[in-house]
């Protein structure tokens, strides 16, 4: 059997668990679950193995990964919709607050100056270089997001003194005791958790059924660039100290994050919001060296009903997968839908359930997660 031969035996695997229900993190108190289980999955599996453009088809018709445990919420019979969300990295355009999140951290950075960092103006067309010190003449140099989000690293600063070394690591999803430690801090300070085990950690945010294969670039790609499709953790350091990871799924069609945490000692700079402008940015990147597939940043499951999961339409153009024939529809014409009803279909708005309607009192049962994904 030659190489060739090989990998034609390579193929996804799961072993189907069926439909569940789990309480739910979104319409409770802020840091509480629900009390009963009204989160619903219409199917579930465990992936042994999962080739990226496979994973890439399960995600478009409204799958999510949390480790190797995998499921499709079902919209109609749970409290909250979650509706599966993408932006167009190639047609985005940052707005002002978004430039500025980005300057500031640039600024804080390279100039040391937090007060300076967090105070400075900017023209909403153009943008002060953030490669000059805080009290130079101010240039006109019109903003470009995939320039702007590597000024301040080490590896693209060259020879100039800087105040802190801030660095962007990408790797294969690993577990390792500074990952966890930066876990634990995230769970206990921002989400107000007990302290989570090492295995928690590992099962969600590390395991992966992904299987690694070469990104086709023409050429070789520049150096901070994957070579090959598969989880990855996105490590930032300052100064040397991890203050924040990002947890990424590099696909065929997209970069699918999946999990952001930082340090609360950096709350003030908005990390979230930068590591996403950085992962529209990388995939951007990756599309310029000549994968041409890559168009999207998916950020999981947009759900209009809780306010705090808002915010990731605050990037444009977005669009959300309808939950019944999974076409994609902008998210700016969904919102009156979304607004008025408990459950929305946009390719067929007759079929949203209002407000008024009550929960389905039993799911639709799958025969089995095989069935499901018949169509991938």
């Amino acid at each position: 059997m030659d190489a060739s031969d090989s990998e034609l035996l390579i193929t996804s695997a799961v072993v189907p668990y069926g439909p569940s229900a789990s309480t739910c993190g979104y319409c409770g108190p802020s840091g509480q679950r629900s009390e009963l289980p009204t989160f619903l999955s219409q199917s579930t599996f465990v992936a042994l193995r999962l080739l990226p453009d496979f994973y890439q088809g399960m995600i478009d018709r409204g799958w999510r990964r949390s480790g190797t445990y995998c499921y499709k919420p079902d919209l109609k019979a749970s409290c909250c919709p979650q509706y599966t969300i993408k932006l167009d990295a190639l047609g985005f355009a940052p707005t002002k607050g978004q430039r500025k999140l980005l300057n500031r951290w640039n600024r804080f950075v390279l100039d040391g100056d937090t007060k300076n960092a967090m105070d400075t103006d900017r023209n909403d067309n153009n943008e002060v270089d953030d490669r000059i010190p805080s009290g130079s003449p101010k240039n006109t140099k019109r903003f470009d997001l995939d320039e702007a989000i590597h000024v301040s690293e080490c590896a693209f600063v060259g020879e100039r003194a800087v105040a802190h070394k801030f660095e962007v690591v990408l790797e294969p999803s690993s577990f390792t005791e500074e990952k966890f430690t930066l876990y634990q801090n995230y769970e206990a300070n921002i989400h107000h958790k007990p302290e989570k085990l090492a295995s928690s950690f590992d099962d969600f945010l590390v395991e992966s059924p992904l299987i690694r294969g070469p990104i086709p670039y023409p050429s070789p790609p520049p150096s901070h660039l994957p070579t090959e499709w598969g989880s990855y953790h996105q490590l930032y350091r300052l100064d040397g100290k991890l203050i924040a990871m990002g947890v990424i799924d590099i696909l065929p069609s997209c970069i699918s994050s999946v999990y952001f945490m930082w340090e609360k000692e950096y709350e003030k700079f908005s990390l979230g919001k930068l590591s996403a402008l950085r992962e529209i940015s990388l995939a951007r990147e990756i599309h310029k060296a000549g994968s041409s597939q890559m168009n999207y940043l998916y950020m999981g499951f947009y759900i209009h009903t809780c306010q705090k999961m808002r915010y990731k339409g605050e990037y444009h153009p977005s669009y959300l997968a309808d939950p019944e024939d999974f076409t994609w529809h902008a998210l700016e014409k969904c919102r009156s839908l979304l607004d008025s009803n408990r459950y929305a279909c946009f390719s067929h708005p007759e079929h949203s359930m209002s407000k008024e309607d009550p929960l389905p009192s039993s799911r639709t049962k799958v025969r089995s997660a095989s069935l499901c994904l018949s169509s991938v």
